[in-house]
């Protein structure tokens, strides 16, 4: 019996989907970022958000869109090997988990606001791991920059759990933030620079869609 063009199809979107992050083939390419460069008179009146919550091409895609953020760079934090490498925090040795790092205006979007767009970009029930993406560089966890963060996440973790928001508890680490190591050039902007690539088409852009649809109120014009 021949196998038809649409079984022979379907198979090849299931394996396109079952890409990880880590195995996608990376095509370099200069960075030309959409996000403005940060004046140093408008710093104090910026705040600053460390979110991990798996791929951070992911996280990075969908928090670029929000009114109100003013730069988001994907990076690693929470390891201890000082200036990890990509690499590296793929074979899970540097402790280190994949995030972004957020610098908002909260006159115009408040840290509540992140933290729900934060749970809204992943499934924090996953202990490390996120779909195909697996290890503990994928793991859910908010680094929090002072006391008034840190009691927020918690409040909104608690919360969740308490009202059964989803099947399994939400398995979120709460941390402080301690340092944040910028990724490698070709990580930044990645999603908007790659949306070609089988990664991008099927696992990003799912969750770019369904973000768009859950703020469409509080996305940029």
């Amino acid at each position: 019996m021949k196998t038809s063009f649409k079984v022979l199809a379907a198979a090849a979107t299931v394996i396109l989907v079952t890409i990880a992050c880590t195995q996608t083939q990376i095509e370099t390419k200069k960075t030309n970022p959409t996000m403005p460069e940060i004046n140093t008179s408008d710093r104090t009146k910026y705040d600053t958000a460390t979110f991990g919550a798996g791929c951070f091409w992911c996280v990075e895609a969908q928090f670029q869109m929000l009114n109100g953020v003013i730069s988001v760079a994907s990076g690693y934090s929470g390891g201890a090997v000082k200036n990890p490498s990509y690499k590296e925090v793929c074979n899970g040795t540097t402790g280190h988990a994949e995030v972004c790092q957020i610098v908002f205006d909260p006159s115009i979007i408040t840290y509540d606001e992140m933290l729900a767009a934060f749970w809204q970009t992943h499934d924090p029930t996953q202990l490390n791991r996120q779909g195909n993406d697996i290890g503990t560089q994928y793991r859910s966890v908010i680094y929090y920059h002072n006391d008034a963060q840190k009691q927020l996440a918690e409040k909104y973790k608690a919360d969740l759990n308490k009202e059964g928001a989803y099947d399994k508890p939400v398995v979120t680490e709460i941390s402080a933030f301690s340092v944040f190591y910028k990724a490698e050039d070709y990580h930044q902007n990645y999603f908007n620079e790659n949306g070609e690539q089988p990664y991008c088409q099927f696992v990003v852009q799912p969750k770019v869609e369904k973000f768009k649809k859950v703020f469409k109120n509080k996305l940029k014009k």
